[in-house]
């Protein structure tokens, strides 16, 4: 894009629990962004409300974005020329910006306690106020003057003060024109010494010489203080793009508690594969690149992406349209390739300690039998298990064996006679074996014929193809198994 300068875009999620997935959201147009016109993607963690901080979090949001491909240009594990990239580590970055807006007038100390401040609220609520928010009641006052009021505090925090005239409307990248409702006067600066939100993220931004910033609707609200904040430290604001809310089937809002995922690390837990995750969050944005074809890849993404493509109205998260994309991309890849997912995921999931040689090479003789089936990683093993249960332990279900007919018994005598001699033991000549002596020269349809041998051989009703099964199994295993079932009827 030769007539747009390349852009400086930026995440900043906050290390309080598991990644949300609307980080990759919005981490996603910010890298198509960048990219686009040959910019930076930036990572920053915005981590000053250190009571909220959950040990771990920020390394999972390295590694998931990681993950799933949105590696950031700089960021706190990448360094760059405007770190540190931790807020928590750009503390003295701050107090100069609040010293000038309380010598400008535009700010000013708050001692209220927040036992006032709840009653203050409960007050307006109950007078079913026009005007909610803080009454100033601490504005022009010194600290020796405010002690003489209820509810002081010696340590005070800084408030903006709003202007009556302050910018409620705003370009939006993706909507056009957006407005909000009159801010109240904002803590800039907590008692703690600690900046809040809308005054770190200000600084931050210009600091960093973020050109757009990219969020979800839900900070729509916000944005007449951060333009009030940009306006008062000389500073032109950057480009804005809100991005529509994701919601659930349902409509509901896609929050943690109520949708696991939400969270980021689930997909990765159930066996989901990135680049379905991704492809899927392109088209929670944009229509498809290739119009009719939901698949497409990240290079393409970019290729096409204008913010004005974008659905302001919203996106749903539709699991089964995932479900799909990742079946699709399982049965895209290689049996290799897909047996290394597997045994990656395996490890990642504490199923398999360490990937010890001989497991995952039944691993590799067995997902060729499966991989049409996945939807997901994490159901690779579970139907595979009987290729790594010793004979011994191999346990019939009880609905596989409630449908043996009575017929059970004497096509297992069949087969194990059929079978004994057989001296290529290959799934084509498994077959041919079988067919001839349990379809033709007993009558049996194929369906019954084969459904005790399935049993048999897995130990459930539903199998993988149960030739290919038997060839994996090997002859010794696939014999055993046979006269044990019969055995026991």
């Amino acid at each position: 894009m030769p007539d747009t300068p390349p852009a400086r875009t930026r995440v900043a999620p906050s290390p309080t629990g598991d990644p949300h997935v609307g980080t990759a959201y919005q981490a996603l147009f910010d890298l198509a962004w960048a990219r686009r016109t040959g910019g930076q993607f930036v990572l920053r963690i915005e981590d000053t409300d250190q009571s909220r901080l959950v040990p771990g979090s920020a390394e999972q949001i390295h590694e998931t974005l990681a993950w799933l491909g949105l590696s950031p240009d700089e960021s706190p594990e990448v360094g760059g020329p405007y770190g540190p990239y931790r807020q928590s580590e750009r503390l003295d970055t701050y107090r100069p910006y609040v010293e000038q807006l309380l010598e400008q007038g535009h700010a000013y100390r708050c001692w209220c306690t927040s036992e006032r401040l709840a009653r203050m609220r409960a007050d307006q609520e109950a007078a079913k106020a026009e005007v909610t928010g803080y009454d100033r009641l601490c504005l022009g006052k010194t600290a020796e003057e405010r002690e003489q009021l209820p509810g002081f505090q010696p340590d005070p925090v800084v408030r903006m003060l709003i202007p009556d005239d302050a910018p409620l409307t705003f370009p939006d990248l993706i909507s056009g024109e957006l407005s909000a409702p009159r801010p109240d006067d904002q803590v800039i600066l907590k008692a703690d010494g600690f900046p809040t939100y809308h005054l770190a993220v200000v600084v931050d931004d210009h600091l960093m010489g973020i050109t757009h910033v990219v969020r979800g609707q839900e900070w729509i609200s916000s944005t007449p203080k951060h333009l009030l904040l940009h306006q008062w430290l000389g500073w032109d604001p950057p480009q804005l793009a809100h991005t529509p809310l994701i919601r659930n089937t349902d409509r509901s809002k896609l929050g943690k508690r109520k949708s696991p995922w939400a969270k980021l690390t689930w997909f990765r837990d159930q066996g989901y594969l990135p680049e379905a995750l991704l492809n899927f969050l392109m088209l929670l944005g944009m229509p498809p690149v290739h119009e009719g074809d939901d698949v497409q890849t990240m290079d393409e993404f970019i290729a096409a992406f204008d913010w004005s493509k974008i659905n302001p109205a919203g996106a749903v998260f539709d699991l089964k349209k995932l479900d799909w994309l990742n079946g699709h991309y399982i049965r895209s890849l290689t049996a290799e390739e897909l047996t290394d997912r597997v045994v990656a995921h395996l490890v990642s999931a504490g199923e398999w300690a360490t990937p010890e040689p001989a497991r995952v090479e039944g691993l590799r003789a067995g997902v060729p039998l499966v991989q049409e089936r996945l939807t997901l990683l994490s159901e690779a093993l579970p139907k595979l298990q009987f290729l790594f249960t010793d004979d011994a332990d191999l346990v019939i279900a009880d609905d596989a064996r409630a449908q043996l007919s009575e017929d059970a018994p004497a096509i297992l005598d069949a087969a194990i006679t059929a079978l004994d001699e057989l001296p290529d033991w290959t799934h084509d000549a498994i077959e041919a074996a079988l067919r001839a002596t349990l379809v033709d020269g007993l009558g049996v349809k194929p369906k019954l014929a084969f459904g005790p041998l399935r049993t048999a051989v897995s130990g459930s009703r539903v199998s993988p193809p149960l030739f290919e099964s038997m060839e994996v199994l090997g002859r010794d295993s696939s014999l055993t198994r046979l006269r044990s079932l019969r055995a026991s009827l």
